[in-house]
């Protein structure tokens, strides 16, 4: 039996005393994973189910994840609770969400309804506490930046830039680094979207893939949420849900300064996105993320058009995205 597995079915035996080893070892399901380096599996055992975090060391840290689980469980929202770790080894034992993902929701449920779901915990991870996490700086947000170069350009297109060409997504670099220092920072989920939302048993919603959190700007997880990849809202929507939430997330700025901080929030986001997916399928091999590139291309091109300061980079950004192989 291999190593995860062994100490897995001990887990739940430990968990569930009256169940034979043998018969949790039967249950034995790997589920669907994400775009990270993790695996997940079911165990069952009388009736109760459990995940089975594979985290690899070399690659990923099973104690962050337990870090800001804790961090998230003390503002009052719901995560799984761990029932088990081996950090050295990368093995967590966690609560079962279930299969139901808030994405398949999206195309039978309006959206305001929704939104009216999303922002309480929009408004409670804005309260969690973020001593100890990482700093969502400005060599980060570059950092992020860069995979829009060094993969979608570069790698998926074949395309380096010109001096020129340097020196207009360097300043529209420093743009987007700029707005997303200026607001007010808290607590960053950083993937905040449908897929890592999941419908409970009693219709709340749980928490998950928050590993990666960090201490950002106020207007990161909104933006991730209203520029998601399954579902694309109307520009009146994204609008009328920006300032919905401003009271809650962003109090002390007025209602234009609070949209432009998401609008640039958010085409910084979906510029990084673009070149993840293109790593994703060059670097990992992971199929499926570049039919997702044209949606991501969208949403930059809107907002683009939307702000006379970033006119000086639009042309050039579109001709970029034109370069996408078809």
């Amino acid at each position: 039996m291999p190593l995860l597995k062994e100490w897995a079915v001990a887990q739940v035996a430990i968990l569930e005393r009256q169940v034979a080893l043998a018969d949790i070892a039967s249950s034995w399901v790997m589920i669907a994973g994400d775009a990270s380096f993790r695996r997940y599996f079911r165990l069952t055992a009388d009736k109760h189910s459990y995940i089975v975090m594979d985290a690899p060391p070399e690659h990923e840290d099973a104690a962050t994840f337990v870090a800001v689980a804790h961090k998230i469980r003390a503002a009052n929202l719901r995560v799984p609770s761990i029932y088990a770790q081996d950090l050295e080894a990368g093995f967590l034992l966690i609560e079962d969400f279930g299969d139901c993902m808030l994405k398949q929701h999206l195309s039978n449920t309006p959206g305001q309804s929704l939104f009216e779901q999303i922002l309480p915990l929009l408004e409670g991870m804005s309260r969690v506490g973020t001593q100890g996490l990482p700093v969502l700086d400005g060599a980060s947000l570059r950092s992020e930046l860069d995979l829009f170069t060094d993969w979608f350009l570069q790698r998926h297109c074949r395309h380096t830039l010109a001096v020129d060409e340097r020196v207009l997504w360097d300043s529209l670099c420093d743009l987007l680094v700029e707005v997303a220092s200026s607001q007010p920072q808290c607590f960053v989920h950083r993937d905040f979207h449908s897929c890592n939302l999941q419908v409970l048993n009693n219709g709340e919603l749980g928490i998950i893939d928050f590993q990666d959190a960090v201490l950002g700007p106020a207007s990161y997880d909104l933006a991730s949420w209203l520029w998601d990849r399954y579902v694309s809202w109307s520009r009146e929507e994204i609008e009328q849900w920006v300032e919905q939430a401003r009271p809650s997330l962003a109090p002390q700025l007025q209602s234009e300064q609070w949209l432009r901080y998401c609008d640039l929030m958010g085409l910084q986001r979906n510029l990084k996105i673009i070149g993840i997916f293109s790593r994703l399928y060059y670097r990992d091999e992971k199929s499926g993320y570049l039919e997702l590139l044209p949606q991501f291309s969208g949403y930059v091109r809107d907002v683009m058009s939307r702000y006379a300061e970033l006119q000086p980079q639009r042309a050039q950004v579109i001709k970029w995205l034109e370069l996408c192989p078809k």
